[in-house]
């Protein structure tokens, strides 16, 4: 049986270029109020989250692990319901949950980077990102004074190098599912 996250490359190019234009749409306009970064994250976390989920019901469709997509998808689904639901959040409150949502969705892909290497060969793109994502939770977390235009700055960053990352993931994973030789292991286990 063909890995879930072979099949669905698509989706991991399609989060990454949503995070790319995050990221241009940051730097674009960086003046960018508390209030639409907020919306912004918002709806890219809902997006995330989704994607996420949608992945765990094919995962459990193929009988395979599907726990951690689960919890990231939760984690941005909850952060995302928090941007909605307080929108005059303070900055130093925006921080601390942004900051928990990018550690922990960065442990989880980090953890899938793990899972992956075992069916593919090589495979670091997934790790790099979460490692970004986990920097990026750190670096809020511990300054979290900064100002809006220094935080959409910030964010815009983590947004376009995590999906150049995902993009590049997803076109990779295409290619493995165009070619049938080439890995060792693209086939999954059910665990």
């Amino acid at each position: 049986m063909r890995i879930a996250l072979i099949r669905n490359w698509w989706a991991l190019v399609l989060r990454g270029s949503l995070g790319v234009l995050l990221g241009v749409f940051t730097f674009a306009w960086p003046e960018v109020t508390l209030a639409g970064l907020v919306v912004l994250f918002g709806v890219y976390a809902l997006i995330d989250g989704i994607f996420s989920l949608a992945g765990a019901l094919r995962a459990v469709q193929s009988h395979e692990r599907w726990g951690a997509l689960v919890i990231e998808g939760l984690a941005g689904i909850a952060a995302a319901v928090v941007a909605f639901g307080w929108p005059a959040i303070t900055v130093f409150a925006f921080i601390y949950v942004l900051g928990a949502w990018a550690l922990i969705t960065g442990v989880f892909e980090i953890a899938a980077a793990i899972r992956l290497r075992r069916h593919i060969a090589g495979e670091w793109l997934l790790a790099v990102a979460g490692a970004a994502s986990m920097i990026f939770g750190f670096v809020l977390m511990a300054a979290p004074q900064v100002g809006a235009i220094v935080l959409a700055f910030w964010f815009g960053m983590y947004a376009f190098v995590f999906g150049v990352l995902m993009i590049a993931l997803g076109l990779r994973l295409r290619t493995l599912r165009n070619d049938p030789h080439s890995g060792p292991a693209i086939t999954a286990h059910a665990h």
